[in-house]
């Protein structure tokens, strides 16, 4: 195990520096918008910049890598994220942060994508799961590593956005130096919705959902700590501890998904996180410890549903189209998250900042109602043809070569070989 991780020791630090400068980015822009005084809409869409190029990019990035490489794009795209940072600092205009935002979240897509393909190439059938875990932990530690950094200094003051993008910088220098042998293509993201929706409407529309409150959540959660009063530290504690809450439940969610419908789990995922949001909006933040327990609580079901989303619906596909599935997920996660913080953020300038927790309360609320009415539709798959469950990065960012690492993208996954492992489930 240890070998292993070795041999993937400069990409992993690669990740670190990029989900790094992605997690100051991401709490550091929101902060800064609301000292300079914009309306919360104005917010939401440099979010909805971010989520647009981001998705478009997963696109085109793979496009780009066939014409020139793998090392030259990542060069090219860490770049032009690291002027996207000081370009912010430079000229702070809504308008003009909806464009770096954007360039900022098609660079990072495309950083995710060129790592994420160069690990799968490092990685054995045998170690994927393990090579797959510490992965998820470097990527949920750098970013609220970067969360932890913006205390450090003053939002109003540039030097927050250039350490970002010095951060930046420091990703490229790993991944440049190494004599490895460029990957395989990046993948290509398949666009077959309409018949991904007839395998599995539970998992597009749980998806859609999941994207929407993700979305909300990660552009417009630091929107509502700073307006109401909570100093930059407790506002990085806010989205460590959902990410912590995220993370560590993520497992015994699936376990109980692996052992029973998981529109069910679905059901009880969404009346989680309806009592989180109502919480919330009860107490609100003047009791700082009902407040994270709160958010911790949240977090519980907040990130780990698109995961719910993903293993239902790999019940219903072979076990070789699990990438093309995860796919088109991901194109729907990535065009609801165009959508969550505008409807979020017109709410919350009209009703003020509680609006979140009730917006995200109904997207839960609908997330419960939808899976409920689909088990009177549809009886759940044998357990024959059932996937594992399988957690996933508690982050919103999610590319089509997250797939590729995950163990579930080997047919042979789950299949009796003789060691101590699960019986094949994954058969069509």
């Amino acid at each position: 195990m240890i070998q292993s991780i070795r041999s993937v020791a400069s990409l992993l630090t690669s990740t670190f520096f990029l989900l790094t400068a992605m997690g100051l980015s991401g709490y550091l822009i929101p902060v800064r918008a609301v000292a300079e005084g914009w309306s919360t809409f104005a917010i939401s869409l440099i979010a909805t910049g971010y989520a647009i190029a981001f998705t478009a990019s997963c696109v085109i990035t793979p496009r780009l890598v066939l014409r020139v490489g793998h090392v030259r794009v990542f060069g090219a795209l860490t770049t032009i994220m690291a002027m996207s940072f000081l370009l912010h600092a430079l000229i702070v205009h809504p308008a003009v942060w909806v464009l770096t935002r954007a360039l900022a979240g098609f660079s990072i897509a495309g950083g995710y994508m060129i790592i994420e393909s160069w690990l799968n190439e490092k990685v054995s059938n045998e170690n994927r799961g393990a090579l797959f875990s510490v992965y998820m932990v470097v990527s949920m530690t750098a970013v609220m590593v970067g969360q932890y950094i913006v205390p450090f200094g003053d939002p109003l003051a540039p030097t927050l956005f250039m350490i970002c993008a010095l951060i930046c910088s420091l990703a490229i220098m790993p991944t440049a130096l190494s004599s490895a042998q460029s990957p395989q293509p990046l993948t290509q993201v398949k666009f077959d919705v309409p018949g991904l929706y007839r395998r599995s409407p539970a998992a597009v529309i749980g998806t859609f959902l999941a994207g929407l409150i993700a979305s909300a959540w990660g552009g417009l959660g630091p929107v509502y700590a700073t307006q109401l009063g909570l100093s930059t530290i407790e506002g990085a504690t806010m989205l460590a501890i959902a990410m912590v809450g995220g993370a560590i439940f993520q497992y015994p969610l699936g376990r109980a998904s692996d052992r029973m419908d998981r529109r069910k789990v679905m059901i009880f995922a969404g009346f989680i996180g309806i009592f989180a949001c109502l919480v919330t909006v009860a107490f609100g933040v003047e009791n700082r410890i009902v407040f994270f327990a709160g958010m911790l609580c949240l977090g519980t079901v907040l990130f780990p549903i698109y995961s719910l989303n993903v293993a239902h619906a790999n019940d219903h596909a072979k076990p070789d189209e699990f990438v093309e599935v995860s796919s088109g997920l991901m194109l729907i996660y990535g065009c609801s998250t165009m959508v969550g913080p505008l409807i979020t953020g017109a709410a919350m300038d009209q009703f003020g900042p509680h609006a979140l927790f009730v917006a995200i309360a109904f997207c839960f609320a609908a997330y419960s109602a939808h899976a409920a009415w689909r088990i009177s539709r549809r009886e759940q798959p044998s357990e024959e043809m059932r996937s594992d469950f399988l957690p996933m990065a508690a982050m919103p960012d999610v590319t089509p070569q997250s797939a590729e690492l995950d163990p579930r993208s080997d047919p042979a996954y789950g299949e009796d070989t003789g060691e101590d492992t699960s019986p094949d489930r994954d058969a069509a």
